[in-house]
């Protein structure tokens, strides 16, 4: 019996590992002031990089319609690390608008409700530990104007 548990340990050892299955998250959006524009979102492992995740090819990233409430699903998000930004692009021009080159214009979320003082959040202030499955988050949306 001993022998028998030894040799199906040492066959488990030679298995390769099974890879961590990806998964959905599907994010609330909330807040929002008007229905005008889309809202711009984008979730990264990237720290060098976020929040201005919106144009890089890498990250997970989407444009849906402005409504009351918005909801936003990533598919086959492998697991690990990720901070989500988003902009309520109400102009729909591509960018974030900003009054005297500063403050925005437009609103704008982060995952965990990051704090953004003088600047925007930093990734350690908005990741969040993604699993396997589906992740539900929700994001209010924020306006500075």
């Amino acid at each position: 019996m001993m022998a028998r548990t030894l040799a199906l340990v040492a066959l488990a050892a030679l298995l390769p590992a099974t890879p961590a299955l990806a998964g959905d998250v599907v994010i609330t959006v909330t807040d929002l002031r008007s229905t005008k524009g889309v809202v711009r979102a984008c979730m990264t492992t990237r720290e060098d990089i976020f929040p201005k995740c919106i144009k890089d090819p890498t990250a997970h990233r989407t444009v849906v319609p402005a409504a009351k409430t918005v909801e936003i699903r990533f598919t086959g998000v492998k697991p690990g690390d990720y901070a989500v930004a988003l902009l309520h692009d109400e102009n729909d021009n591509g960018k974030a608008d900003r009054a005297m080159g500063m403050m925005p214009k437009e609103g704008y979320g982060f995952s965990h409700d990051a704090p953004v003082k003088m600047a925007p959040p930093k990734f350690k202030d908005a990741v969040m530990k993604l699993g396997e499955g589906v992740s539900r988050i929700a994001i209010k949306m924020r306006y500075f104007l």
